[in-house]
């Protein structure tokens, strides 16, 4: 039987498409990625998936319907990492989750229906719980890594004040997490109207002050910051240098806890970044035979 990989654009909806078609067609694609992210085998078939919505929604309400919303919702947040194989992964994890809790016939039970009616084969229980299944286990880790990106964003996220009393943010997580803190930051801004960047997934969220929304987009332009931005800045540095605890300091541990790449857009931290830019371009000068003192001249 030859391999083959069913390529997809990166979309939950063309996710699901192409695990349709996996199931319609009677296929076991080996692999299920980006185009991106995809290196065919020697002899492999590889097929585009055209999205549609209408066989995504089939599977949704397949997976819902016997593994329950609960699952489907960890599967479209999983969706969201940028694993080169999350494709397979979550295919992988559905094939098990359906199959768990397919329909059976208890005919053939040993039990002869003295069970009375509390079968433990009917039994709904959520493949989410099994960690250590070879299906399940790369799918709760990729869920957690979501999550705790997620939850990154969530603490470092640093909003700038526009003209237009605008709030602005960048972010560069390692998953596509703007659709996750959407709703939490919304709650939190009210009837503020918001932006939230993300350089690495070019994705907008946008909060009007009622709903908010997604636009793809590789660039975006922004009006000038607001006259107490710079002031509200310098405020917010004191702050964070004020708190700090001299004795204490422990370079290692903050950048544990955060993060060196998110430090570019935490205000309290540019300082930091000019510092370290400055003290790499100097090892760089350094290490640079055109300007080292043992560099041999010609002549």
């Amino acid at each position: 039987m030859n391999e083959t990989a069913f390529v997809y654009d990166g979309t939950l909806e063309g996710l699901l498409t192409a695990i349709f078609r996996a199931y319609s067609k009677r296929i076991e694609p080996t692999d299920i990625v980006l185009a991106e992210n995809l290196q065919p085998r020697l002899g492999q078939e590889v097929i585009e998936i055209e999205t549609k919505v209408e066989e995504a929604v089939r599977v949704q309400k397949g997976i819902c319907n016997h593994c329950g919303p609960i699952v489907f919702e960890a599967v479209r947040n999983t969706s969201l990492s940028d694993d080169p194989a999350i494709g397979n992964i979550i295919f992988q994890f559905i094939r098990y989750a359906i199959e768990k809790n397919r329909p059976h016939n208890c005919s053939g039970c040993p039990q002869k229906m003295e069970c009375g009616g509390v079968c433990t084969r009917t039994r709904s229980r959520s493949a989410l719980n099994e960690i250590t299944h070879p299906k399940v286990a790369p799918f709760v880790a990729a869920n957690r890594a979501v999550y705790n990106e997620r939850h990154r964003i969530m603490q470092f996220l640093r909003f700038e004040h526009l003209e237009g009393d605008l709030w602005f943010a960048k972010c560069n997580p390692k998953a596509s997490v703007v659709p996750l803190v959407m709703d939490w930051f919304s709650a939190r801004f009210n009837t503020q109207a918001f932006m939230i960047f993300d350089e690495v997934h070019h994705i907008a969220g946008i909060y009007e002050g009622k709903k908010w929304y997604l636009v793809k987009t590789e660039s975006i332009t922004l009006p000038e910051k607001a006259q107490d931005e710079a002031v509200m800045n310098l405020a917010w540095k004191r702050f964070y240098k004020t708190i700090s605890i001299e004795s204490r300091y422990n370079p290692e541990l903050r950048r544990q806890f955060m993060p060196k790449r998110f430090w570019k857009n935490i205000t309290e931290m540019h300082e930091e970044v000019k510092v370290a830019d400055k003290a790499l371009k100097q090892v760089n000068q350094s290490l640079d035979p055109s300007t080292s003192r043992c560099a041999l001249r010609s002549g």
